[in-house]
């Protein structure tokens, strides 16, 4: 397999070929950081360097399938290297004052733009929106633009002018282009498939096989894996660490895809978690329900599955949904050898997993309710866009003649990792669904949970949320 220590890929429509270390570049550069300083697009703005702000953004179009696909991500929390293969595009290549693009066309006549700082984020998001929906409805909108903030409130306006763009089924100048820029995205993926730049500080890996993962896994056991990098790119924009080496996953396409099968859904864990949003919104709609809410569109549009799992946050969104359908995690070791693991007892401690340090997560399978089981998902947050939990839950019950036959209760944001309340489970089990039981087991919640403290709650505010979950999921399935 052909092996590259440069990354190459299309800014705008010119090809460009990157030797980090020629260009004294660390190979956890962001790609806003890249372009703000070795490039002249000043368009793309640093507000929060988290990904909270949407000032950074950009869009990232690749091959997928037969067709172009464009997604809006935060270039302020992506690392330049995981560019390799694709094309990048800034309100730069939109238009210009004499020929402007529809989307700027709308933002000019809808005068949705005041001090001008976000202005250039909003009109990135609009112009994904743009690429793949046509006269999309206002929940739509809402969702497309919830990653970026108008700090002069000027939200009505962009509205506006969102729905007023996107009314010509995505064509534009880029649809003219698309074959052009298949045909070149194709021959770099093909001619340049492993990416292997190693420097006196840093090593960064971006295989193209799982193979060849699990080749790197066994020669760097201890090397930091990313897919997606939405989470650990915060070690670098905020705590300003060296990420000394690692793995990028996200070009494994081995890892990626959504199979439906009799029993359930296989999801690789490369998949991202707005594609898997979009997938599962009929077949596994608590998880759909708790996707909708989870960060931006930005980000559920780089950040994958298997990270998220991985990562073993007490407060991972997917986590206690996944847990209440039972899901499981696959594993695959150097040796090609694969396990099956319960979600539940994958994860052990805070930050902590069963994972070897020869394993790769390579498929979440997630398998559908049986029959009368009922699954919801809830989030509480101190905002409902782009907001971490303070509490989060997934719960299932089977109810035969309103007594409880099965009972899954987990809760994220209550301890130290994700787990289930097994005192109130065990309680509630063969008991009749009424209100009375379910404060019952509410009390019990304190025999499985201790919550901290700290600036999202109080621990006697998280145990009464708790507690309202429970009693809103009852309410929900009491019929």
């Amino acid at each position: 397999m052909q092996k590259t220590d440069k990354i190459t890929f299309l800014l705008g429509n010119e090809q460009v070929s990157i030797d980090l270390k020629a260009e004294n570049l660390r190979t956890d550069t962001t790609l806003l950081q890249y372009l703000r300083t070795k490039t002249q697009r000043k368009s793309v703005k640093e507000g929060c360097a988290e990904g909270d702000c949407g000032a950074c953004t950009i869009i990232v179009s690749e091959p997928e399938g037969k067709f172009m696909k464009y997604k809006a991500i935060n270039s302020c929390i992506t690392f330049l290297p995981a560019l390799h293969g694709k094309q990048i595009l800034t309100a730069e290549d939109l238009g210009t004052a004499e020929q402007m693009h529809p989307v700027q066309e709308a933002i000019v006549e809808k005068d949705a733009s005041q001090c001008g700082f976000c202005t250039p984020g909003f009109t990135m998001s609009i112009f994904g929106l743009y690429k793949n929906h046509n006269e999309p409805e206002e929940e739509e909108i809402r969702d497309a633009l919830a990653g970026n903030l108008c700090r002069c409130t000027g939200y009505r306006p962009i509205l506006e002018a969102a729905e007023e763009a996107c009314v010509y089924k995505g064509m534009d100048r880029f649809t003219g282009l698309e074959k052009v820029t298949f045909e070149k995205l194709s021959k770099i993926k093909k001619t340049e498939r492993n990416i292997e730049i190693i420097t006196d500080q840093q090593k960064y890996f971006l295989p193209s096989s799982l193979k060849e993962a699990l080749k790197l896994r066994l020669k760097y056991p201890n090397t930091l894996f990313i897919n997606g990098a939405s989470d650990a790119a915060l070690r670098v924009t905020k705590r300003k660490e060296t990420l000394l080496e690692i793995i990028d996953l996200s070009q494994v396409t081995d890892i990626k895809g959504i199979k439906i099968t009799e029993k359930g859904i296989e999801i690789g864990a490369g998949e991202t978690l707005e594609h898997i949003r979009t997938a599962t919104e009929d077949k596994l709609p608590a998880l759909y329900t708790m996707l909708s809410v989870f960060g931006s569109l930005q980000i559920r549009n780089t950040a994958a599955i298997g990270g998220n799992i991985a990562s073993a946050s007490p407060i991972g969104d997917t986590l206690p949904v996944l847990m209440a359908y039972k899901a499981k995690v696959e594993l695959c070791n150097g040796e090609g050898k694969k396990r099956v693991i319960l979600l539940y007892e994958f994860i052990i401690d805070y930050r902590k997993t069963k994972i070897k340090k020869d394993e790769i997560i390579t498929k979440i399978i997630v398998p559908f309710a049986e029959e009368g089981f009922m699954v919801m998902s809830y989030k509480i947050s101190k905002r409902k866009d782009l907001d971490i939990s303070t509490v989060s839950a997934g719960f299932g019950v089977k109810l035969d003649d309103k007594v409880v036959k099965k009972i899954n209760l987990y809760y994220g944001g209550m301890s130290a990792y994700t787990k289930g309340a097994a005192a109130a489970e065990k309680f509630l089990l063969e008991k009749d669904w009424t209100y009375e039981n379910i404060e019952k087991a509410g009390e019990l919640l304190s025999k499985d949970f201790q919550p901290l403290s700290d600036a999202r709650s109080s621990a006697e505010g998280r145990m009464q949320m708790a507690k309202n979950l429970l009693i809103k999921f009852w309410d929900e399935t009491k019929h």
